[in-house]
């Protein structure tokens, strides 16, 4: 096969033309089952088509309903998109479980979101720092342009700082500029605000007599927002009396929260269980994310690196009694929006936030978290009583009957016959051989 040029030029048709002659020997099934995720409405279509380079189909994803979830007093029933079929059904279950416990409580802590000028200098610090103070003003009023309509809503460039970090690498420091996005996520605004003030700082050194006489020089590496939001916190818990977990599997109150804490604690200290147990919050969180439209790859990139804030890779979340209580919470980072990128574009993302009674950031941070802790809660409570499986694969049993094209008659048998079984694969595989499949 022969290198192709100018591929993004091609239409979608001529795209898929390519694709089936060169890589499925012509064959018009495997076009046909691209066009069958094609939207037959093509207003919709040539939407997706337009969310990312060389589109030649859609892949969809299911989108469930959590139902509720009382947070901060308000019901909500929340959109979550997610291919994993225990997600939804764990954070409803959480969500069940603690709608007449006094629900989930949650608040923002701080909305900074950073981003960062890289440069190399090979001059004298006293004199940088001298010229980064006396151009410190002119650096903002120059992405006053850009920042205007942030300003409007409540956000804009906080604060700048010079950082020398010439301890970690010779001749380089950076400028650290703090942003509030308002609702938005915010990287198209931070990236812009970036790279104008940078053409403007190497523009004014490149003028500033002392570095002229001296020679010295900045070269400007990169400017780009971080991903790392330590000051982007939001904080989420429920609580109850250590007797309203007395009923809980059948398990006495005392021993279920020990062995809950001590699920917990273990996630502090082993980067093996950390690692599943900080995954498990994610499950919750990027569903969500997804369902509104957001960037769950930099949420969990924030989310992850938080992890690691005390050199040591640990669980995020925390559970304890204090008199008489049981308490479990979860502080976060969660960069995260509701205008902006997908959320004006996408019709289910307009769909999900009007479900969500048309959330500010704020709110969506809560809303998120919440959901978070909602899937973490589930995890634990069946790692410590009847295991995570049980509840998995009752749930993959579907997937497994779809994958040998199995009809509703003896789905339904299969599902009433494991009603109480173990599943394996091999077990239901088995049991479908014995009828006939």
């Amino acid at each position: 096969m022969n290198k192709i040029s100018g591929f993004s030029k091609l239409s979608k048709n001529d795209k898929i033309k390519w694709i089936i002659s060169n890589h499925f020997d012509g064959n018009s099934n495997e076009k046909n089952l691209l066009k069958k995720y094609w939207n037959n409405d093509k207003k919709i279509q040539r939407i997706h088509d337009d969310f990312s380079e060389n589109t030649i189909s859609n892949y969809y994803m299911p989108m469930g309903i959590a139902p509720n979830f009382n947070i901060n007093d308000q019901y909500f029933t929340i959109p979550m998109v997610t291919e994993e079929s225990s997600v939804v059904a764990a954070a409803s279950y959480a969500a069940n479980f603690w709608f007449d416990k006094g629900g989930f409580k949650a608040k923002v802590q701080d909305t900074e979101k950073i981003g960062e000028i890289y440069f190399l200098f090979d001059g004298e610090t006293k004199i940088l720092k001298s010229f980064f103070k006396n151009h410190k003003k002119f650096l903002l009023e120059k992405t006053s342009h850009l920042t205007k309509r942030m300003k409007s809503r409540g956000g804009g460039i906080i604060n700048i700082q010079l950082f020398d970090c010439t301890n970690k690498l010779e001749n380089y420091y950076k400028i650290q500029v703090t942003f509030n996005t308002a609702d938005s996520m915010g990287a198209n605004f931070i990236n812009s605000c970036l790279e104008e003030m940078s053409a403007v700082f190497l523009k004014k050194a490149n003028e500033y007599h002392p570095f002229v006489k001296k020679k010295n020089e900045i070269k400007v590496i990169m400017s780009i927002l971080s991903n790392y939001v330590p000051k982007c916190i939001v904080k989420a818990f429920v609580k109850c009396s250590i007797d309203q977990l007395s009923n809980t599997k059948n398990i006495r109150s005392k021993d279920y929260i020990e062995k809950f804490i001590s699920a917990i604690e273990i996630s502090k200290i082993d980067t093996y269980r950390a690692v599943t147990h900080n995954k498990g919050i994610l499950n919750g969180i990027d569903a969500v994310s997804i369902a509104t439209g957001n960037d769950f790859r930099a949420i969990e990139a924030a989310i992850h690196s938080y992890a690691c804030k005390s050199g040591n890779y640990s669980g995020l979340s925390n559970a304890y009694c204090s008199n008489g209580e049981f308490t479990f919470e979860l502080t976060i980072p969660i960069p995260i929006g509701t205008v902006g990128g997908l959320t004006n574009s996408h019709p289910l993302v307009d769909w999900n936030l009007r479900l969500l009674n048309k959330p500010t950031s704020n709110q969506l941070m809560q809303i998120t978290a919440c959901v978070g802790l909602a899937q973490n809660f589930a995890a634990i409570n069946s790692l410590i009583t009847t295991g995570i499986q049980k509840g998995h694969m009752k749930l993959h049993l579907i997937n497994i009957l779809n994958k040998f094209n199995v009809n509703d008659e003896l789905k339904g048998m299969a599902i009433l016959h494991f009603k109480n079984k173990k599943i394996t694969y091999e077990s239901v595989y088995k049991y479908l051989k014995l009828n006939g499949i």
